[in-house]
């Protein structure tokens, strides 16, 4: 069994790798039909005519696959109890059908929450990599986890 990972499990530095996916035209071409139906995300032939040159995920899509790798990777298998929200978000590079993304997370900084002594926040920053390892997506943000129980 993979480890359960409580506050005290992370680290400054700590670099927690979560998997890869590979993302299909008929993925984007559902997620942006329903949530994001800019014309670079739902025809083909439109996005050919715009800056990209072709179809991409949307943005927000791109989240949702690294909040899922994220999740594969360590967050489901945690103490975790949310986020008061991200610090930042940044699209570098589109994502296309057949790209193959991964995630990596890296620990910048831990600290104990004195208002709620069982929790502590842990400030990490997600990468995503498609694959030629070029960056396309980061997201930093605070966590908050519970505290190992006392036993």
């Amino acid at each position: 069994m993979s480890q359960f990972y409580y506050w005290e499990d992370f680290f400054k530095g700590q670099i927690i790798n979560c998997g890869t996916m590979t993302i299909s035209e008929s993925q984007i071409l559902e997620f942006a039909g329903e949530y994001d139906p800019q014309r670079f995300h739902v025809s083909k032939e439109a996005a050919e005519k715009t800056l990209f040159k072709g179809l991409i995920a949307s943005g927000w899509q791109t989240g949702a696959f690294m909040m899922r790798m994220v999740c594969d990777g360590f967050m489901a298998n945690s103490s975790s109890v949310g986020s008061p929200g991200l610090d930042s978000l940044k699209w570098i590079k589109p994502i296309r059908p057949g790209d193959s993304l991964r995630t990596v997370v890296e620990i910048l900084d831990t600290r104990a929450l004195n208002s709620k002594p069982h929790l502590g926040m842990v400030q990490s920053k997600w990468s995503c990599y498609n694959q030629h390892d070029e960056l396309t997506t980061t997201i930093e943000a605070w966590n908050m986890f519970e505290k190992r129980p006392n036993t």
